[in-house]
């Protein structure tokens, strides 16, 4: 007898989110959307079940901490937890607001631990859970601006080890996926008609689609990785300087 499984996905109504969210209802997962725009929200959940998966919305300011805890709540049993939801602000240090950092992390790093806080142990009283990390190659590419978010990024890619580390042995494994650019409305939004730009130095020479993100996502939570703990995937289309000489 399968069991359906429970996926919590925040920042699910946009980009990468919710290309995980299709992916994973697909499968056959009942999703927890997660997002702050209900009519976003109530799409996807039409969406989804109109292609024959079950989702439910629910909203939350995950850069407030009693939010974050009432997700959980409201989430309650999950099977699978993607941390998603994430903010950026690619400003060089002087620019960057105290405001603005505290919201970066706040949103990239506390609201994810204090999920997997709130969460996993219940998973680990159960013998079984995934929990996948979206993180990004800033957290590993250091640049003259976005110092905040990729260190915000880094330190959610420790998280993700020291997680795995934590709650392996009570069968709950954790992994991250690093995405490399990828075409989302933030990054069209921001950059136009030159986002395709984002992907030439590259050796698929694209830039990256929601979707290829989402399908490492549904690997890491599915039994065809069960051997995978600790990892952060890259997935960012090969970057030249990683080819051995």
């Amino acid at each position: 007898m399968t069991t359906t499984r429970t996926a919590l996905v925040t920042g699910a109504t946009a980009g990468i989110g919710r290309a995980v969210a299709i992916e994973l209802a697909a499968g056959g997962i009942d999703v927890i959307a997660h997002g702050r725009d209900p009519e976003r929200g109530a799409r996807l959940v039409e969406e989804i079940g109109a292609k024959g998966g079950t989702a439910r919305f629910v909203t939350a300011d995950l850069t407030n901490p009693d939010e974050v805890l009432a997700l959980a709540a409201e989430a309650g049993d999950v099977d699978i937890l993607v941390n998603n939801a994430g903010v950026y602000a690619f400003t060089n240090t002087p620019d960057t607001t105290a405001d603005s950092f505290d919201r970066q992390f706040a949103l990239n790093t506390r609201a994810p631990f204090l999920l997997v806080g709130a969460l996993v142990p219940a998973m680990a009283g159960r013998g079984h859970g995934t929990v996948v990390n979206i993180t990004s190659t800033a957290a590993t590419s250091p640049a003259p601006i976005g110092g905040a978010y990729g260190a915000s990024k880094a330190a959610i890619e420790l998280l993700t080890r020291s997680w795995a580390t934590e709650f392996g042995a009570s069968g709950v494994r954790v992994n991250g996926v690093s995405p490399g650019p990828v075409r989302t409305a933030g990054t069209t939004a921001m950059l136009g008609e030159h986002v395709d730009a984002l992907g030439r130095a590259n050796l698929r020479d694209r830039i990256g689609e929601p979707e290829e993100i989402a399908a490492v996502v549904r690997f890491l939570v599915d039994a065809g990785s069960s051997y995978i703990n600790g990892t952060v995937v890259v997935a960012n289309g090969g970057e030249p300087s990683s080819l051995p000489s």
